[in-house]
């Protein structure tokens, strides 16, 4: 066998439950803590998590701790029938005081009742464990419940631990459910791995089955990939890691290389799309490919036109050259062609996604404040109304229109969002990264608006009425700016809120293909269920971007994925020499 070659006394990754290969990472025991604190308590316990996260070993963790004098009942296939979930544990714990014939739902409970009290008077503590309960419908939900209500004085006769899926979470959360969900006295969600505890759950597995210290057969580049594609999920990890010695086995090698990744990861990219997610994918149309297709090949069809036409002789405050016209057209079909993206910043030995690299200024044209360059004053950067601010701000984007009323309410149309905020520091609109309208008090209190398009330590890059570009250093700015600031983004057509992870939108499936053009991956991490392995996803990015890591898809996030992929108009952000 293939694990006597790398000296293992037996497989090390095999799926089946075994509790001497359990590793027990924080939130491992955090879950363990919990769920012998809820069943000493009594009442509820809930244990949730996605499939393949260890609910299992942690509840045979758990039946190994309880104490001898307990009497469990394990159901492992929920009926959805209140009668038969009685059946079942009343089978379970061995009651059967009826005659032939089938009992009524009030003869199985008080049969239940003599046996917990019988239980209860011998000292013994009796548990009902159900696996699976995302499965039990309301009404059966509501019958467990009943059950707590048998009590003695001093302590419940029952004690009941739900696992399930995260669907378990929505159930309970059902507004005719609210009484069995205020009794959970211990409930604990188990996450995925971090690639750290992905690292030593690989390790303790390799050293449970026996392989000698110092042998390393997966480098730090393959656990790295492992954990990318497992999303942390043990069970992915376990069939992964399984086929990844099997094929070095194969290839009479001691060690996991590149080519063996590459072959074990098609081989079992299957399973990763079934357990990485507990809803089915939707079918695709066949009719529907072919029209996306013909229409993709139309698209390439006008940006070949696009590339190869002359440029317009329409006045504009900077020409674009044709890629700029090819960027530009990329990203007003965002949400149609999300294929056609180039895949922009990708670091393929890190899976790291770097933000764009911003083309160096052209500083020949920038005007310092206070000189007499082109007759200009210092308050040349002012401009009167916000309407025509926000004119300059729509140029920046390469869009040209004329603004009649309130200025936001118009942005739609035009395929960009406009969003108002108020910002406190410059780091926070550097942070914000986009080209703004600043809304500003003069020396002479008037109100008043800038553009600006471009930020450094000292100065900013601002846009007159003229659409002149103006260098102003950021203390004379920063004294009129009241940090009301307006600015311009690519939203999808399917972004309404923030979504999270458990739900399921059109949404999801756009984030989840950005990702796979980012990381060069031919099959995206979700369609439109939001799974667990794409929320890991995102905290990773969000973390590389510097925003909060909530796993949650927000403004701020889908702004950054417009970075990576290129598709954003970014703050100029460098040294500016305003000297020469």
């Amino acid at each position: 066998m293939y694990h006597e070659y790398f000296g293992l006394k037996e497989p090390a990754f095999s799926i089946a439950v075994n509790p001497k290969y359990l590793y027990m990472s924080r939130q491992h025991k955090e879950a363990l803590a919990h769920l012998i604190y809820g069943v000493q308590s009594g009442g509820f316990v809930l244990l949730s998590g996605e499939v393949g996260t260890g609910k299992t070993t942690i509840i045979r963790c758990l039946l190994d701790q309880l104490p001898k004098k307990t009497e469990i009942a394990i159901v492992l296939n929920p009926m959805a029938n209140v009668r038969e979930m009685l059946l079942t544990v009343c089978e379970e714990l061995g009651v059967k005081a009826w005659e032939d014939g089938e009992p009524s739902i009030k003869n199985l409970t008080d049969f239940l009742y003599a046996h917990l009290l019988s239980n209860h008077m011998r000292g013994k503590n009796t548990v009902l464990l159900i696996d699976e309960a995302q499965m039990l419908s309301a009404e059966v939900m509501e019958q467990i419940r009943l059950l707590t209500n048998l009590e003695t004085n001093s302590q419940k006769l029952l004690q009941i631990v739900l696992v399930g899926q995260p669907e378990l979470n929505d159930l309970l959360a059902q507004t005719r459910l609210r009484q069995l969900s205020q009794r959970i006295t211990a409930r604990f969600h188990l996450e995925p791995l971090s690639e750290k505890e992905t690292k030593f759950y690989i390790e303790h597995r390799l050293a449970v089955a026996g392989k000698k210290t110092g042998k390393k057969l997966f480098p730090p580049k393959i656990l790295h990939r492992i954990h990318s594609f497992s999303g942390g999920v043990p069970r992915l990890i376990n069939i992964l890691c399984e086929r990844l010695l099997i094929g070095a086995y194969g290839n009479n090698k001691l060690e996991v290389d590149d080519d063996i990744f590459k072959i074990a990861f098609k081989e079992v990219e299957g399973n990763r799309k079934v357990i990485s997610t507990h809803r089915n994918f939707p079918k695709i149309n066949p009719f529907l490919l072919i029209g996306s297709i013909a229409a993709i090949l139309l698209f390439l069809i006008f940006i070949y036109n696009q590339i190869t036409s002359k440029p317009s002789t329409a006045p504009i405050i900077t020409p674009p050259s044709d890629a700029a016209t090819v960027e530009g057209a990329i990203k007003r079909e965002l949400d149609v062609y999300p294929r056609t993206i180039p895949a922009l910043g990708f670091n393929e030995s890190t899976n790291n996604v770097q933000p764009t690299e911003i083309q160096n200024t052209d500083i020949s044209n920038i005007t310092p404040a206070g000189t007499t360059t082109n007759a200009l004053r210092p308050t040349d950067y002012q401009i009167g109304k916000e309407s025509i601010a926000l004119e300059k701000l729509f140029n920046t984007h390469e869009v040209r229109t004329k603004l009649e009323t309130y200025p936001c309410w118009e942005t739609e149309k035009h395929g960009l969002s406009c969003e108002r905020i108020r910002l406190k520091t410059w780091d926070e609109l550097r942070s914000l990264n986009r080209p703004a309208v600043l809304e500003l008090i003069t020396p002479s209190k008037h109100q008043a608006y800038t553009v600006i398009i471009g930020l450094d330590k000292t100065y900013a890059i601002l846009i007159n009425s003229r659409g002149q570009r103006i260098a102003t250093p950021l203390a004379e700015i920063g004294e009129q700016w009241t940090g009301q600031t307006m600015y311009l983004w690519h939203k999808p057509k399917s972004y309404t809120k923030p979504t999270a992870y458990g739900t399921s939108s059109p949404l999801v499936g756009w984030v989840a293909q950005q990702f796979s053009l980012i990381d060069r991956q031919t099959i995206p991490l979700a369609h439109e269920d939001f799974t667990v392995t794409l929320r890991e996803r995102i905290k990773i990015f969000q973390t590389q971007y510097g925003l909060e890591n909530d796993g949650i898809i927000g403004a701020r996030t889908i702004m950054k994925l417009n970075e990576a992929l290129g598709l954003a108009k970014e703050l100029e952000q460098q040294n500016f020499d305003v000297n020469n």
